[in-house]
């Protein structure tokens, strides 16, 4: 194993989508903007929704999103296959389709070689070609921190979008892939451990889940990435109007996340997360802080929460009455 210095992750302050401004830091830095609007805006800034979305048509809304992030994992073409997926995720969970992406680069040339960025974006570009998107160009800087992800636009019919402000009471949740990679990664960033199921899920595309919510009707949808499942489920119920119960035991999870957290690699990134979704929680008596933590930790390209039920995947909890999260 490579010595720790040397490693990928070390030229990183954070890892993935762990090193995201936090929820309620951002929220204060975008209060009281206002982008343009208008009757074809159909997904703007106001709920902080995952893409926006502009009617060009009464058949055709285009869907626009960028992600970007620093080193996941030490392997680069893995990191960037990760960054792809999670940056595609934003259209499948408005239930669009990517139709074209365009590369993001922050790279620090005097320090690591050239060649680990082509490796980086071969990553990228593979994952793309799974999702039937071409990268068609991108933008590059000299940054003393590397960084990579793409912006990508996508389509959808106006009248299928998934939205996260349209979650109805007496709705089930169900989540499409299983939480705990932000802990994972926070290991594997300290002692160079790795977790080939982490990857496996990190690298997934939502594509398929996201197909079978559209043709199922799914209206209130979001992905879980860097707030955590309880910071992007708290954002879905507080722009629907609506509370939400999670069954903890019911989340599915990676193996080796309860020896990790016990071990204490939780990041300050998921810990933040609990700090702002905890003033609207509220949890039964056998629910723990670790259980918290976990239903917080910082994802990379995560699953869909989804309202409503898909076959094949867990139904997670139910979207209820009132305001705020309640654990099980």
């Amino acid at each position: 194993m490579a010595e720790i210095h040397d490693r990928l992750t070390s030229f990183a302050h954070g890892g993935g989508c762990a090193c995201k401004i936090p929820p309620g830091e951002l929220e204060d830095a975008v209060r009281g903007l206002v982008g343009q609007s208008g009757p074809d805006v159909l997904v703007g800034l106001d709920d902080g929704d995952d893409a926006s979305a502009v009617r060009v048509r009464d058949d055709l809304a285009v869907l626009s999103t960028a992600d970007f992030f620093t080193p996941v994992i030490d392997n680069a073409y893995d990191w960037g296959r990760i960054a792809a997926a999670n940056a595609l995720s934003d259209i499948y969970a408005m239930g669009g389709t990517p139709v074209t992406a365009i590369n993001l680069v922050g790279w620090p040339r005097e320090k690591l070689p050239m060649e680990l960025l082509t490796e980086v974006l071969r990553g990228g570009l593979d994952v793309a070609a799974q999702a039937n998107c071409p990268v068609a160009g991108g933008h590059s800087i000299d940054d003393p921190e590397p960084k990579y992800g793409m912006a990508v636009t996508g389509v959808a019919h106006p009248d299928e979008l998934m939205r996260n402000d349209s979650a109805e009471a007496g709705l089930p949740l169900t989540l499409t892939k299983p939480i705990g990679v932000g802990i994972l990664n926070n290991r594997h960033k300290v002692t160079g451990e790795t977790f080939d199921e982490a990857i496996a899920t990190m690298t997934a595309l939502n594509a398929e889940a996201s197909r079978a919510a559209v043709a199922a009707g799914v209206r209130a949808a979001t992905d879980v990435t860097g707030f955590g499942l309880l910071g992007h489920l708290f954002k879905m119920a507080r722009a629907s109007g609506v509370g939400a119960v999670i069954d903890a035991a019911a989340v599915p999870r990676l193996g080796g996340v309860d020896e990790s957290i016990a071990d204490g690699y939780v990041s300050g990134g998921t810990r933040r997360n609990l700090d702002w979704v905890r003033p609207h929680l509220t949890a039964d008596d056998g629910v723990s802080e670790d259980d918290l933590l976990l239903l917080a930790d910082a994802q990379t390209s995560g699953g869909l929460l989804v309202v409503g039920e898909l076959p094949d995947h867990p139904i997670i909890g139910e979207i209820a009455a009132g305001s705020g999260v309640h654990v099980r």
